[in-house]
């Protein structure tokens, strides 16, 4: 395969990942909790590739319902009792308490396959490659690696296309890279259909629909360029709509001229504010990790207790924007 040598990082790591799938009988695959097409696409596009080269194995996926993610993948949850021998493998989630479905730990021995900053270690195994798009492209590159070992299937194939796509917002993102590409051109050489995936994906949900117009006329920019917008319970039951529906206006404020980071912050139910952050150049992720999150330095997650802390974040934010604008 042409792609062979193209990228052939974490070598000693990917075959070691490989030979210990070998060995075990029983293998479970968990992911993070509220999933995006990269969880599911890493989780069950890794599933479908053991499932289809390895028939004798017993290969589980663990975690909550897909909800509105269904049309990708539903769940193969496994009993307790399952783990009681199983290898058991964790994509895309950088921290522990992430993790969903509680009795991973269960597990004889662990894998942990990531493109997120190293912000907590875990397993016996730990394959992360933050130059990754996705970690659907790692589990690509993992076949891309062992064309020998590992035959792709239709199937595998519109997963791990769905979690690239999903992790990359449709190829815009930085972590975009010309492996990205070659890799997502080989993935299409499968018979799934991506344009009808690809539509699957873009359909917005009346709810969401007038959630975005909401966004839109609501968001406020401060004059460093951080944009902000709060969505508190009582917009959220007026909508019709969960937390786990904002997801799909995140990307949303990126669009609008002078913005170079912005936060979405919406209020859940305990009180909380859920803060999701995204940027188009300063970076964030270090602000995220002093408010409970993590993730990218582009795009993090992060928690705030109330306004107040809400305006703390706000306030790093600035000086994050200011201290990369100086530095252009």
């Amino acid at each position: 395969m042409a792609l062979q040598t193209v990228n052939m990082k974490d070598m000693e790591t990917k075959l070691e990942i490989l030979n210990i799938i070998k060995e075990w009988d029983t293998i479970i695959i968990h992911r993070h909790e509220r999933p995006d097409p990269d969880a599911i696409g890493s989780q069950c596009g890794l599933a479908e590739l053991i499932k289809a080269n390895f028939p004798e194995k017993s290969v589980f996926t663990a975690g909550s319902s897909t909800g509105n993610l269904s049309f990708l993948a539903d769940m193969t949850p496994p009993d307790k009792e399952d783990y009681e021998n199983a290898l058991v493998i964790v994509t895309d989630t950088a921290n522990v308490k992430r993790i969903d479905g509680k009795d991973y730990h269960l597990g004889k021995q662990w894998i942990k396959i990531d493109h997120h900053p190293l912000d907590d270690s875990y397993g016996e195994i730990e394959w992360v490659n933050t130059e990754a798009s996705s970690c659907s492209e790692m589990i690509a590159d993992l076949w891309i690696t062992f064309p020998e070992e590992l035959s792709m299937t239709t199937e595998a194939a519109r997963l791990l296309y769905a979690g690239i796509v999903g992790d990359t917002n449709r190829f815009l993102y930085n972590g975009t890279s010309p492996y990205t590409m070659q890799i997502t051109a080989e993935l299409m050489k499968y018979s799934f259909s991506h344009t009808d995936l690809n539509n699957e994906m873009n359909v917005i949900k009346p709810p969401l629909a007038k959630l975005m117009g909401y966004v839109l006329d609501q968001f406020s920019v401060s004059e460093e360029g951080v944009g902000h917008i709060i969505i508190d319970q009582s917009t959220l039951k007026e909508m019709g709509i969960e937390d786990k529906d904002t997801n799909g206006v995140v990307s949303l404020p990126g669009s609008i001229e002078g913005v170079k980071t912005w936060g979405i912050f919406v209020q859940q139910t305990d009180g909380h504010y859920r803060c999701r952050l995204r940027s188009k150049g300063p970076v964030i992720n270090q602000i995220a990790k002093e408010h409970d999150g993590g993730g990218h330095p582009l795009a993090s997650g992060a928690n705030a207790a109330d306004k107040e802390e809400i305006e703390a974040i706000l306030n790093k934010m600035k000086q994050a924007a200011d201290s990369w604008e100086s530095s252009k």
